[in-house]
């Protein structure tokens, strides 16, 4: 009779434990909600950071004329009038000896 005495209170206070930790409203819960939570602030700086950045060049592409044409020269290649444009051939050249890889041609009937 005296064990189921310490027996009732210990399982009440078990099961109370038990939920308090692993429940829907637990400690393991809230645990990874304040994870989520912290990911979802740092995504959203860094989208701040990025939308300020897009908001800068916008400003720049509509009133900074160099700014226009250092894109234009550099993603479309053009150039001013009587401009000359020196080519120099890539770092990236075959070893000696090696001789490049067969181009595949078409299917032959």
């Amino acid at each position: 009779m005296r064990k189921r005495m310490y027996l009732i209170p210990a399982g009440f206070i078990l099961f109370i434990l038990f939920f308090t930790v692993f429940g829907e409203r637990g400690l393991l819960r809230i645990y990874h909600l304040s994870k989520d939570r912290q990911e979802l602030q740092k995504k959203a700086e860094e989208l701040r950071t990025e939308n300020e950045r897009m908001r800068r060049e916008v400003e720049a592409l509509k009133s900074d004329r160099r700014y226009l044409e250092s894109i234009a020269r550099r993603d479309f290649g053009l150039v001013r009038p009587n401009e000359v444009i020196y080519q120099f051939p890539s770092a990236q050249t075959p070893a000696a000896g090696s001789q490049p890889a067969p181009q595949p041609q078409g299917e032959k009937k």
